[in-house]
């Protein structure tokens, strides 16, 4: 039987651009397995003030919304869809996953990111500046 140990899984990236940001309330870096730091990063669209996390709509023509990249294995993908709500025995619509193409340290990455439901930030203040850490 061959040894299978060595094989790599193909690596995903995640663009994190609030509670999971270093430092947050849900550091993606306390998380397992550990991801891999990537670098800074940023995305255009919108940063909407939830309280005591933000929301992000995904949108061409908006502000530039900072983050980070990191690379993730599919154990911690899974954790990051139940912190989402989007697994479990009543998932939530509050977040949906896509895949963007996110600016990071001078290069583009396809990156997963956690979008919000627009109907969620129907009333929510905006982040003009981009920043969640600087809220």
């Amino acid at each position: 039987m061959p040894d299978t140990s060595a094989l790599k899984t193909e690596e995903r990236y995640v663009f994190v651009y609030g509670t999971l940001r270093q430092g947050g309330a849900n550091d993606i870096t306390k998380l397992e397995p550990a991801p891999r730091w990537i670098g800074r990063a940023s995305v255009r669209g919108d940063l909407f003030h939830l309280g005591g996390y933000p929301g992000l709509v995904l949108n061409d023509e908006g502000a530039w919304v900072t983050g980070e990249v990191y690379a993730i294995e599919p154990a911690l993908e899974r954790r990051l869809d139940a912190i989402e709500g989007l697994l479990g025995p009543q998932p939530s619509d509050e977040y949906a996953k896509r895949f963007v193409s996110v600016q990071c340290e001078g290069r583009q990455m396809l990156c997963l990111v956690y979008e919000i439901n627009r109907r969620y930030v129907a009333k929510a203040a905006r982040i003009v500046h981009g920043d969640w850490m600087k809220s």
